[in-house]
């Protein structure tokens, strides 16, 4: 089933002005300019399709890699790591801590349905998670940048790999220590800039395309 959405590209009618953006039709957004309230004209109707996501969609295999977020506390960087994660084919997402769940409106924003085929689970301790995980088998690692980091570039997934958990730490803290102690390998994104910091959100995308991007031409489409 398909979901027929119509936006507007919109432009400001005063030559001093020509702002452009768009709009969706008839929601009354946007007639008059957001920036100086002159008329505008429509430039261009855009049909947006949206597919309908069945429960009995049978997704591809995923790659053997699962994600803890510990103490995330942007709604918004966890709705563009759900894009991310389905986008790459994660496993499955654990919400530790303070890190908010698709529940939240806010996540919805930008998780923007991902939230439908994505995986994920809530716990309340990532401390506790990460021992759990270790003692099932996994391979426990972090994106850190530390004394003993690596670069990520050096490393990969692929589903031959064994189960591996990749911890995302706090916005401002990073990874919990004791969290960052049970994990084996600490990896880091090298940077050249002064700022040597990226987005969370950001940063996960770059990671975890590192770590299983090579094998996408294996992964039949």
């Amino acid at each position: 089933m398909k979901e027929i959405e119509l936006y507007l590209i919109r432009q400001c009618k005063n030559n001093l002005c020509n702002f452009r953006y768009p709009a969706p039709a008839n929601s009354g957004i946007g007639v008059n300019c957001p920036k100086c309230k002159y008329d505008t004209e429509i430039i261009h109707h855009i049909n947006l399709t949206h597919t309908e996501i069945s429960k009995n969609n049978v997704q591809k295999p995923g790659i053997n890699l699962e994600i803890a977020l510990d103490n995330i506390r942007s709604t918004f960087n966890v709705g563009a790591i759900f894009r991310s994660a389905d986008g790459v084919g994660i496993k499955k997402l654990h919400l530790c801590g303070i890190t908010p769940s698709p529940t939240n409106i806010k996540v919805l924003k930008t998780s923007l349905g991902s939230e439908k085929t994505m995986n994920y689970e809530s716990h309340h301790n990532a401390l506790t998670l990460v021992k759990n995980m270790k003692q099932k088998g996994y391979r426990i690692w972090a994106l850190e940048i530390t004394a003993y980091s690596h670069s990520i570039f050096d490393y990969e997934i692929t589903n031959n790999s064994e189960p591996t958990l990749l911890v995302i730490g706090n916005e401002i803290t990073g990874i919990d220590p004791d969290v960052l102690n049970e994990c084996e390998l600490h990896l880091h994104i090298p940077m050249v800039g002064i700022k040597n910091s990226l987005n969370v959100a950001i940063a996960f995308g770059i990671a975890v395309y590192s770590l299983v991007g090579r094998n996408f031409s294996i992964i039949q489409v």
